[in-house]
């Protein structure tokens, strides 16, 4: 981890300098103007990280007051393993972030929480046009040749 840079789970008063790297990361998956996500969404979304209720989390990447990158994971049950299994389900780094391995200790960040839980496990997705990011992801997972079906009602 670069070292003027700190993990931490996300707090209510970076609202407004996290805001921008969840568009960010909207714009990359193209969820923009008609297929923006729907506002109500993003306040659920960042509701859920404060609801100790819910299995949704989030930390960020910060330097000298600055948000620099999110991740946020989740923690589910499995039909293979009794412990939880944690899903990354969104990472992003500013542009001006990237290549200096804010990515990789988000990452990092999520495996020390899934370590504190006793997992076993962390995994998420990304298309295989994603070529940037996975030059990293191949440096700090394992890739499963496994193919995501959905259906969207």
């Amino acid at each position: 981890m670069p070292d003027d840079v700190t993990i931490r789970f996300v707090t209510r008063q970076d609202y407004a300098n996290w805001l921008p790297l969840w568009d960010g990361y909207n714009a990359f998956y193209e969820r923009t103007g008609p297929t923006a996500l729907d506002p109500a969404i993003t306040a659920m979304t960042w509701a859920r990280f404060f609801d100790a209720y819910e299995p949704v989390h989030a930390l960020v990447a910060e330097r000298d007051g600055e948000l620099l990158g999110l991740a946020h994971f989740l923690l589910h049950r499995s039909t293979t393993a009794i412990e939880p299994t944690f899903y990354m389900q969104d990472l992003f780094t500013s542009q001006a972030a990237r290549g200096k391995g804010v990515g990789r200790a988000l990452i990092n960040g999520v495996y020390e929480q899934a370590r504190l839980a006793g997992s076993p496990r962390v995994y998420w997705f990304t298309y295989n046009t994603n070529h940037t990011a996975m030059q990293l992801y191949d440096k700090v997972a394992e890739k499963t040749g496994i193919v995501v079906y959905r259906k969207v009602f």
